[in-house]
């Protein structure tokens, strides 16, 4: 076994405990807070959980035995791993989409903020999810249809994988491109189109509260400085606030998808010119932004994080209460059992003074 293999080994059982823990805190989080299932955009972050999770306990566990096992285990391409290719497939068209619709939604909420809740509803939500998956179902369904589906041993994972029977190739050639253009070309296009305009939108209003800022600090003229830098510190972290949040968008999907995608396209041209490893290693960043999404589109949110507090102090007040009650049961059971020694030994005094009395 190569030792790249092993730290891809190591790296995938690290993404896989990060992308469980994670996503089921987005649905602790889903399920004990009301006001965020009331948000239009929960929907996709649900779907997205979803996606993560499901990922996470099939395809992840398969590609984690095929690196260590070589895929001495799957090369045969069994009905489990076709299934899991068609998940593959499925799951990974499926949340890139969801989250082009994620930023679509920013993007209305932005710009269109008196209109939002007119223009977004639920069912439109629900429809764009519903989109999500039959778009997906489509590639997927194909894919197994034509048995290109199996286990592909440069990225150690079943997966989409290239015709061997005659004349096959062009085909599976004109679904390869399709299938990444309709998914993650059209979705890196609607999250820079979408996500430019929101950064330009949050630009303006920064603008127009700087200049109020600026005002309202040249007429104090007798305000402590450092108040003042206080402002003023306030107003740059304004002012990067949306451009961080957006670069960390764009940038996680463009970082974990954009090798995958283009070892894709250059293996349907020169096979022979990737290494071994790097497919692998593409494969891992793929999984990747399954343990990232949480962080990047739900767990850092102020609703989130509020949600994680509360639960964390009710289970640490419940387990201080629990073993407050222990070292109380303890104690009582202590002080009985003293008394039962104390009245035991009264007792025992007491037996030969009665005997002399009687004598």
């Amino acid at each position: 076994m190569h030792d790249a293999d092993v730290a891809c080994a190591a790296l995938l059982l690290v993404i896989i405990a990060v992308s469980l823990l994670s996503n089921l805190l987005v649905l602790i989080c889903f399920v004990h807070n009301a006001e965020i299932r009331k948000e239009v955009p929960a929907l996709f972050i649900l779907n997205l959980t979803f996606c993560n999770l499901l990922q996470s306990v099939s395809n992840m566990p398969l590609t984690l035995a095929g690196l260590l096992t070589s895929g001495r285990q799957q090369r045969g391409g069994g009905a489990l791993c076709q299934t899991v290719g068609f998940l593959d497939t499925f799951l990974t068209t499926n949340s890139m989409l969801t989250m082009a619709a994620l930023s679509i939604d920013r993007w209305v909420a932005v710009v269109f903020p008196l209109s939002y809740h007119s223009r977004v509803r639920r069912r439109d939500a629900a429809a764009a999810v519903g989109y999500t998956w039959a778009h997906s179902l489509c590639f997927s369904a194909a894919a197994s249809c034509r048995s290109w589906v199996g286990y592909h041993q440069l990225y150690a994972s079943c997966t989409l994988r290239g015709a061997r029977v005659k004349g096959g190739g062009a085909h599976f050639l004109v679904f390869t491109v399709a299938l990444h253009a309709l998914s993650f070309l059209l979705a890196l296009v609607a999250m820079c189109v979408t996500y430019l305009k929101v950064l330009r939108v949050a630009r303006f209003h920064c603008k127009r509260i700087d200049v109020i800022t600026m005002q309202t600090l040249l007429l104090l003229v007798d305000i402590h400085p450092s108040v003042r830098q206080k402002c003023l510190d306030e107003q740059k972290q304004r002012r990067q606030r949306s451009t961080n949040k957006i670069s960390t968008f764009i940038g996680t999907f463009v970082l974990c998808f954009t090798p995958y995608v283009i070892t894709r396209l250059v293996e349907l041209f020169s096979p022979e010119h990737i290494n071994a490893h790097w497919g692998a290693l593409s494969k891992c960043l793929v999984y990747g932004k399954a343990a990232s999404d949480p962080f990047v589109y739900s767990l850092l949110r102020h609703q989130y994080r509020k949600t994680c507090g509360l639960l964390a102090r009710k289970i640490l007040g419940r387990s201080q209460r629990e073993s407050f009650s222990a070292v109380l049961k303890a104690n009582a059971r202590r002080n009985q059992d003293d008394q039962l020694n104390a009245n035991a030994t009264n007792d025992h005094c007491q037996a030969p003074g009665s005997k002399s009395s009687l004598g």
